[in-house]
């Protein structure tokens, strides 16, 4: 089955807005595993700026599901994370000015040093995935580095830019003959899931600001259990 990650960086962005402890980003992983989600992503960024450090201990600590930490290929967060051991690491680029994640990791360009932590996070027993645009060169790098998952970028496809679909399509077949672990996300949507749901090399989405985004609407079970049901009926 396609599993589905809900990354709740927002509910902490809610909060931070306010100061205080509401909403809790942690209460808020617990509704969606109940409401369906298979796990749970939180991006530890470098500025803090939405999920902090004590947000990432108690998820650990209170969440059963399988959890998923983006961040920053740096020292900090290598430590943090074999400190942590969640279930997988995804490493993604970071730019403090961004808004949100621009574009994918250039695994390719940084592959000298990408290598050490890579080794050291698979070493620690946590999976490793690199967050990568739909490229073939960006995809045997990571290969190369022996990352077993990659995440595709799908933010193009969302703003519906021409041939993004063929693609990802074409990512996602080579990710089976590189061997990799094809996971995608970066802004999806109702209307823009199923097509992706249904590439048969793809194993997990992650989805965050539009779920967060729908539950404040809807509410969260009906958030994530309408996107369960829709990933589900595409296969």
């Amino acid at each position: 089955m396609l599993r589905l990650g809900v990354n709740i960086d927002h509910v902490a962005t809610v909060r931070n807005a306010r100061g205080g402890a509401h909403p809790d980003p942690v209460v808020a992983a617990i509704a969606a595993v109940a409401a369906g989600a298979d796990g749970i992503t939180l991006h530890l960024r470098e500025d803090r700026r939405h999920i902090r450090d004590a947000d990432l201990e108690r998820v650990m600590a209170e969440v059963s599901a399988p959890i998923n930490l983006e961040m920053a290929a740096t020292e900090e967060m290598v430590r943090i994370a074999c400190r942590a051991r969640p279930h997988a690491v995804c490493l993604v680029p970071e730019r403090r000015a961004e808004v949100t994640t621009e574009g994918g990791l250039d695994a390719a360009g940084q592959f000298e040093s990408l290598r050490p932590m890579v080794q050291r996070l698979n070493d620690a027993g946590i999976r490793v995935s690199l967050f990568i645009d739909p490229d073939p060169q960006q995809l045997r790098a990571a290969a190369e580095l022996r990352a077993p998952v990659v995440e595709l970028h799908t933010g193009a496809y969302a703003e519906g830019r021409a041939g993004e679909l063929a693609r990802l399509t074409e990512a996602a077949a080579l990710t089976e003959t590189l061997g990799l672990e094809c996971h995608a996300g970066h802004g999806l949507t109702y209307g823009n899931v199923t097509p992706i749901a249904a590439l048969p090399q793809v194993r997990e989405l992650n989805i965050g600001h539009f779920l967060i985004g729908e539950a404040i609407l809807l509410g969260l079970a009906e958030s994530v259990g309408r996107m369960r049901a829709l990933i589900a009926a595409a296969r």
